[in-house]
């Protein structure tokens, strides 16, 4: 978790009375839990408010892409130009349109040409560009094995994770708790396929945000 080395600095921010309001045994558990990114700071009753409103703000500032963006923004252009589209769309999960590749996010087609370049109908900016270029230019294009993993456990997901829990996880439920039918006619217009499966879950459905990196939604 981004601003924690280990547990012990977690569990030095905690109050240390072992409540169990968290569901779990003991605050040093629960540090350990937070630090593997199991369990979320907020899920302590007893954590302070600003400290947690500071630790969320200075994990956000952090990671967001505008700081190097442009940067980074470049460097995926110029690696753009060594990519054979029609060699890499069908490990992409993409087609070929002339010069261009057509790319599928969240059910809707977004066109890059060989100098990373994007047009679409949908509208663009730094947090499909630079997502979009990446996959292009990094994904093996592995197949989706449906062995689902929790954010935080992916690779740099932990130091994510809280942002993508303000940005994602939160919005999407605020939506489907105030108005489910409103929630699956969004998911349905972004691509969403609802999916029968075996957990406690009310319902689960999956959203591409590129096609071969699938998102598990479950409410």
């Amino acid at each position: 978790m981004s601003g924690f080395s280990s547990p012990l600095d977690i569990y030095k921010i905690l109050n240390k009375s072992n409540c169990r309001q968290c569901q779990v045994p003991t605050c040093m558990a629960f540090a350990a839990l937070v630090f593997r990114g199991e369990k979320t700071l907020d899920s302590c009753p007893h954590i302070d408010r600003e400290l947690l409103e500071q630790f969320t703000r200075d994990t956000v500032n952090k990671s967001m892409p505008e700081q190097n963006g442009e940067e980074v923004l470049q460097q995926l252009k110029r690696k753009i130009t060594g990519v054979d589209f029609p060699a890499a769309a069908k490990r992409l999960g993409a087609r070929p349109i002339g010069h261009k590749l057509a790319v599928k996010c969240l059910g809707k087609d977004f066109f890059v040409d060989n100098e990373g370049n994007i047009d679409s109908e949908c509208h663009i900016n730094t947090w499909l560009t630079m997502p979009l270029l990446s996959y292009i230019v990094s994904s093996k294009g592995s197949d989706p094995q449906d062995n689902w993993v929790k954010f935080s456990q992916l690779k740099e997901g932990m130091s994510w994770n809280p942002f993508f829990q303000k940005r994602c996880e939160e919005p999407l439920k605020r939506v489907a708790d105030a108005d489910e039918k409103l929630f699956f006619d969004i998911a349905q217009v972004f691509g969403g396929i609802k999916l029968n499966e075996n957990s406690s879950a009310d319902w689960s459905l999956i959203l591409r945000p590129l096609p071969k990196v699938p998102f598990l939604v479950r409410y």
